[in-house]
Parts: C-alpha cells; structure tokens; sequence
C-alpha cells in the first residue's frame, strides 16, 4: 500500500467536504481509515463533530474502498451515491483533536451496488456502527 497516497484523489468529496485522511489497511473486502476531527470541520460545533459528520465519515470510508480499488487497477475512480442508510446507531462523539478510525467489511457486492457494515472507532472504543448501500453511478 502507497502511504504517501493522497486519499482525497481516490474519493468524489472535495474539501471542505472530506471526512477520511488516511488509508490505513485495505483488501479486497475490507478497508481501515483514519480522520482527524479539526476545528474547522463543517461538522463541528461547539467542540463535537456531529452525528451527520459520523455517518458521511462512514460513506466516504465505503468510497475510499471503492477508489483505491480503482487506483489498484490503474482506472480512474468512479462516482457512486449513497443508497441507503440502515441499523445506524452512534453511542459517543468526537472532539476536535481525536482521530477516528472506520472499518468497512464489505458483506455483499453486485453490478455496482456495494452492501457494507461500517463500525467506527475512537480508541479500542466502538463509537458508531451502521450498514450502507452504495451505488456506483453507471
């Protein structure tokens, strides 16, 4: 795996919109990243990054996936949208200065359409977990 890799390449969101900044372990149906909640983060407020920030975190994890996959296969990487959201729960959120870790595991995949269970961690600490739908755009 590239570690000097800018993962911003590898994902449709563009900043101010980005909520993964590192690539930290990938395979054919799993993926591990990282993000580092700022200040300036569009999703934080009075200190906290909110749930709706969590749960793009969590989307742009599944596209990482996508993208890096792509990258792996010298293609440009394609967009995709969210399908759908279900069995989300967030029990804590995270302040600025803490870096979250998201996992993905991908469960099933088909003509473009991507199920995943998407956990996220701060610490050895599972704060969010859910399951999304993704949809490659044709």
């Amino acid at each position: 795996m590239d570690v000097n890799l800018d993962v911003i390449k590898l994902i449709p969101q563009a900043p101010p919109f980005v909520m993964v900044d590192k690539l930290l372990a990938f395979s054919e149906k799993s993926l591990k990243a990282a993000f580092t909640v700022t200040a300036s983060n569009i999703f934080v407020n009075n200190n906290i990054f909110a749930e709706a920030g969590l749960i793009e975190n969590m989307a742009q994890a599944v596209a990482l996936h996508t993208g890096y996959e792509f990258y792996l296969k010298k293609k440009t990487p394609p967009t995709g949208y969210l399908g759908a959201i279900n069995k989300v729960m967030i029990v804590k959120l995270p302040e600025i200065g803490d870096e979250i870790h998201t996992k993905i595991e991908i469960i099933h995949e088909f003509g473009g359409v991507t199920l995943v269970d998407v956990a996220v961690f701060l610490g050895d600490e599972r704060i969010a977990t859910g399951q999304m739908k993704t949809v490659i755009a044709a």
